[in-house]
């Protein structure tokens, strides 16, 4: 009996959105894109919502009138990235078909598509946060442990240069060298948070009640390299260290300020009856995916950077 092959990339495509949010160390981004409306294809529409402040009230007139404006700001998913992948019916056959596929596409998100969004997002949260220059939220040339520093009090400098204008739920994300100093020079008294992410609850290192998300050093980078995959010298795909691009130690936010979008094309599966090229299943894989700062956030972020500021004429 031929497995229902519409059924099976409609499960494969619902679960591999919800894994990619779940793996990823910035999935709890995606929550912010609640309100975003989304109908397929590249394009979203980002609400952007502005009031006034208070004004005086008069007993006679009553209150000032004051405005709201919301609009909604299109934007395309720059990032439309995919790989097709072939299963010969001689290793496989149709009762384990699901299993077989199910692993090889668990592996290949896991091991590559979550890593290079991660990447990509810290990366244009970096960017944009250096080309807005806010005073305060970029600092150069602190390297985790160097003699005569703290770890903890550069993230509480951190902490404190945002809470100068946001006071709501921050998140930092942290490579384990900068965790591993603040951890030995709190020794045993940092105290831990449950974070969530993806409807996933876990325990994770805090300072000031910010939960501290570790993240691995080669997705922390101010810019990366996206391989096409067919140009010689990028077919392995993925991402790597742009060639300009500085080290992050860490960067803290409020938990509103990213708005990430990740989202699966509709999912191809043919069977080795339908596939024209080979006698094998074949496997469509392609996702969308981009992060945006509103303007009116990107005085929001932190950034510490462990390598020294570029002159002019390196950046």
């Amino acid at each position: 009996m031929a497995i229902n092959t519409l059924a099976t990339a409609t499960l494969f495509q619902n679960t591999l959105d919800k894994v990619a949010i779940q793996d990823a160390v910035t999935g709890w981004m995606d929550s912010n894109a609640g309100q975003v409306l989304y109908n397929g294809g590249a394009e979203v529409k980002i609400p952007k919502m502005t009031v006034q402040g208070m004004g005086d009230y008069d007993r006679d007139n009553g209150y000032v009138q004051g405005g709201v404006t919301l609009s909604y700001e299109t934007r395309s998913m720059t990032q439309d990235r995919g790989r097709k992948f072939q299963l010969d019916p001689m290793d496989i056959n149709e009762n384990n078909f699901v299993t077989t596929a199910a692993a090889v596409m668990g592996e290949f998100q896991r091991m590559y598509v979550t890593p290079e969004i991660d990447a990509y997002r810290i990366s244009k949260i970096a960017t944009e946060t250096i080309t807005a220059n806010k005073a305060g939220m970029v600092a150069y040339g602190y390297t985790p442990g160097a003699t005569g520093t703290s770890a903890l009090r550069k993230m509480k400098e951190g902490i404190k240069a945002i809470r100068e204008l946001y006071n709501g739920p921050l998140v930092c994300h942290a490579t384990p060298d900068f965790i591993l100093e603040l951890e030995m020079e709190l020794a045993g008294k940092i105290t831990a948070v449950t974070f969530s992410k993806g409807g996933i609850n876990t325990q994770v290192p805090s300072v000031d009640g910010v939960p501290i998300v570790s993240t691995p050093s080669n997705r922390m980078y101010t810019a990366v390299t996206i391989y096409d995959g067919k140009t010689t010298g990028q077919t392995d795909g993925g991402y790597v260290k742009g060639k300009s691009a500085l080290n992050v130690n860490f960067f803290i936010c409020p938990r509103t300020t990213p708005i990430a979008v990740t989202k699966q094309d509709i999912m191809r599966i043919f069977d080795p009856t339908i596939n024209q090229k080979l006698n094998a299943w074949q496997m469509d894989y392609r996702r969308f995916h981009d992060i945006w700062i509103l303007d009116n956030k990107l005085d929001s972020v932190y950034l510490s950077i462990k390598d020294a500021k570029p002159t002019s004429s390196e950046s």
